[in-house]
């Protein structure tokens, strides 16, 4: 089964918006897009539409925050983390206002759009900001959790979802700030997020037919990021590598390396997109053409 994690969270906020009233939700003319028309169904009269106006949502959904409501508020990544950044930062972090970012279309499977509108430096944005919560689910389920959780923490929270679906995977523990250990293992580690779970679970298989005995961890939430446990399996394994569709600058290889610094490990690799924008092409030829692919995760893991 596979489903993607923006209409994961179409389908969350709506299930929300039964038991809670003080959900209400915004978006900037792609409510068809990013699933909010899913609560737009249910509660028209608590959905609003901005038109294309990114900046005046935000600031429009910062008033809800401190109106009592709590707000999600969505368009595609490209255009909320970027375009609408300044209120953001001042309006929504800077001010601690209770406002959910759930952000869309974000990484290099938004495929044809091309690379003006592939969001990959948007988890670096959000994590930098402070009093932000940052969740990059890797599948409908844990995108549903980080719904929920989002719902009830009191702060600014940003969750990036994609277009592309991808693998529904059994419930696993959600703890925010929490990573969950996907496989153990001894020769290395994997640590990954959002929907290159994936292609990590093939590069582990395929390493295992190589007699590489790989662990893989995926983290659900980059900020607050659990070092625990990236320590725990870096100081366990020795080598480490991270794998992500975003930049390798500013998203979970730096979370990785912020945690590990020091440990004078034996190997420590980022995979991503090495500091260059996408371009246009089919999700799965625009992973390959970045080696994002799960025999091109196994061949550089056995390679190094």
């Amino acid at each position: 089964m596979a489903k993607s994690t923006r209409e994961a969270y179409g389908e969350a906020l709506a299930e929300l918006g039964k038991t809670n009233e003080r959900i209400v939700v915004m978006d900037a003319d792609l409510s068809g897009s990013t699933k909010t028309s899913t609560f737009k169904k249910a509660f028209p009269d608590r959905f609003y539409d901005f038109g294309i106006a990114e900046a005046n949502m935000i600031d429009a959904a910062a008033g809800f925050a401190f109106s009592g409501y709590i707000p999600f508020a969505s368009t595609f990544a490209i255009f909320g983390a970027g375009r609408a950044y300044e209120q953001i930062r001042n309006s929504v972090a800077y001010a601690k206002a209770n406002v959910k970012l759930a952000f869309t279309h974000a990484g290099l499977s938004v495929g044809e759009d091309g690379g003006s509108h592939q969001a990959i430096e948007d988890i670096a944005l959000m994590r930098v900001l402070p009093n932000m919560t940052v969740f990059v689910p890797s599948d409908a389920t844990e995108c549903e959790q980080c719904v929920r959780a989002a719902a009830e923490i009191n702060g600014p929270v940003y969750i990036r979802t994609a277009r592309l679906p991808s693998p529904v995977y059994d419930a696993r523990p959600f703890t925010v700030g929490k990573g969950n250990v996907i496989k153990d293992g001894k020769d290395c580690v994997i640590f990954t997020c959002g929907i290159m779970l994936e292609h990590c679970l093939e590069a582990v298989q395929l390493l295992a037919e190589q007699g590489i005995d790989a662990a893989l961890v995926s983290f659900h939430t980059l900020k607050p990021f659990d070092d625990e446990l990236a320590r725990t399996y870096a100081a366990k394994c020795g080598k480490v590598f991270t794998v992500e569709e975003h930049s390798i600058i500013g998203g979970l290889g730096d979370a990785v390396a912020s945690a590990i610094c020091g440990m004078g490990l034996k190997h420590f690799e980022k995979i991503g997109i090495n500091d260059v924008f996408g371009q246009s092409g089919k999700p799965a030829a625009l992973l390959e053409e970045y080696g994002l692919t799960g025999k091109q995760i196994a061949d550089r893991i056995a390679k190094a």
